[in-house]
């Protein structure tokens, strides 16, 4: 009688068993389209990440220096802002230099990679997340 019992709580949990592939994961990456950019006009490149990219945060410093942080993508060592990256050119600086002369126009699409395997082909530059910019062709 007790091998009964134990064959049956076999049972049940091959029975309840799931594949990792089909359990619903969480959504890490955000993409803003042309669509999207279109539908929000006069904004500027900054005021479209604030308000687009879910948990992203920009502040100015005291220095005049714009800060940008994804919640969640932080790590130990080093910088804190994110990775960009323009048409697969990673910027040093993004919002004092190439990207303040961006129209929002010219943009296909903005793509945030916060998870590690969205990031890991950008190495320890990508550890605070990426913000892939691609621009329309001309």
């Amino acid at each position: 009688m007790r091998l009964a019992a134990y064959v049956g709580l076999l049972a049940l949990a091959a029975c309840s068993h799931q594949n990792r592939a089909d359990r619903p994961r969480p959504v890490n990456n955000t993409i803003i389209t042309a669509e999207d950019i279109d539908r929000s006009p006069g904004l500027s490149l900054e005021q479209l990440l604030i308000t687009r990219i879910p948990g992203l945060t920009l502040t100015h410093a005291p220095d005049g220096h714009t800060v940008i942080h994804i919640r969640g993508t932080t790590t130990v060592l080093g910088d804190q802002e994110p990775l960009f990256v323009l048409n697969g050119i990673p910027l040093d600086n993004p919002i004092t230099g190439a990207l303040t002369a961006l129209s929002p126009r010219d943009i296909e699409y903005i793509q945030v990679l916060r998870d590690a395997t969205s990031t890991a082909a950008y190495g320890s530059r990508g550890a605070n997340g990426v913000i892939v910019i691609k621009t329309k062709q001309s």
